[in-house]
């Protein structure tokens, strides 16, 4: 920030004295963000981070918060450079990385997955992975879920025959209430907090965690391409810098960032006590880890990265080898 802000006065003296003018202004980085979905409450740090002002006190203007269709292609998008930073599932950026896809995590948002299987309490209790023999399973048959479900199954011992799969496509809670299917995948800061206010309130749901069940990886991130790094490393560091910020503020202040989203977000103005939900769901489960109480919010390590590229090669999901470093970086979560 010092050396940036050291070359703009150099900049300003020199043409100030060669045209005689003073008080030039210069323009903010402008960026674009690519979410992986609809908005949730785990994306309320783009919105704070742009309301209370910790993007322009960075010099960086985030111009657009585009919505997704998922983290395969909010990836792709970052990659080819149609958008400069995304948000999505981040064992799902290792098998991107895998298939050529050149992007990068700069922060682990869920310091442990949010994934999970979940269905009715009152039609299926789920208390161990065996459960799910013989039921019905409502899957969305690509993306993150389906990566989540692959391993969730390798890890324990079971095979897609051992059930019945149904293709769905969201709100997946539509069909667990219909009683289409008796189970769902999703996630825990997404579909549950809604899902269970519809499904009769709390202790209407039995949830089986991935995280609980051999599922040992991280959950969604912040992540950018690596030309951004390459090429753009000053706003790259920038940005995760605000962003972190507003990580802090989103957690000490979950109604005011579900508020600041609610309005943010086209068609959001009746949804903030949803997204406050998830919020809170996040903060109680996903969001803190030994390495984020040591280092702060969105902290990443080579160990839990390995630990994470085990986990999908050993299930079966991650087909190429690849190595921590192909994945992530630290370089810009180091506070100053």
């Amino acid at each position: 920030m010092l050396r940036r802000s050291l070359i703009k006065a150099a900049t300003l003296v020199a043409f100030a004295g060669t045209v005689g003018l003073s008080g030039v202004a210069f323009a903010a980085d402008k960026v674009n963000v690519q979410l992986d979905w609809v908005v949730r409450g785990n994306h309320a740090m783009f919105f704070v981070g742009k309301e209370k002002g910790f993007f322009a006190k960075n010099d960086i203007d985030v111009a657009e918060i585009r919505k997704g269709s998922g983290s395969p292609d909010a990836m792709r998008l970052v990659g080819n450079g149609n958008a400069d930073f995304g948000f999505g599932d981040l064992p799902t950026l290792a098998v991107a990385r895998s298939q050529n896809v050149p992007v990068v995590a700069l922060a682990a948002v869920n310091q442990h997955s949010p994934l999970a299987i979940i269905s009715l309490a009152k039609t299926m209790k789920l208390t161990k992975p065996a459960d799910l023999k013989g039921l019905t399973i409502g899957i969305h048959p690509a993306g993150s879920t389906y990566i989540f479900f692959k391993g969730f199954l390798a890890a324990n011992g079971l095979t897609e025959k051992d059930m019945t799969l149904n293709s769905v496509s969201p709100p997946y809670e539509s069909y667990l209430l219909l009683g289409r299917v008796q189970t769902v995948v999703g996630y825990v800061d997404a579909e549950v907090p809604e899902l269970e206010a519809k499904a009769g309130g709390p202790g209407s749901l039995s949830i089986m965690m991935g995280a609980d069940h051999g599922w040992k990886a991280y959950g969604s991130g912040l992540f950018t391409s690596q030309t951004m790094i390459k090429d753009k490393p000053e706003i790259v560091a920038r940005f995760v810098r605000a962003y972190r910020e507003a990580f802090d503020y989103v957690v000490a202040h979950p109604e005011e960032a579900a508020e600041i989203t609610a309005k943010a977000a086209p068609g959001y103005a009746d949804k903030k006590d949803v997204l406050l939900a998830q919020i809170n769901a996040d903060i109680a489960s996903t969001f803190n880890s030994p390495d984020t109480k040591e280092h702060g919010l969105g902290w990443m390590t080579k160990t839990q990265w390995e630990e994470t590229l085990k986990t999908l090669t050993d299930q079966g999901v991650l087909k190429t080898a690849l190595s921590a470093d192909d994945v992530f970086t630290d370089k810009f979560l180091a506070k100053e």
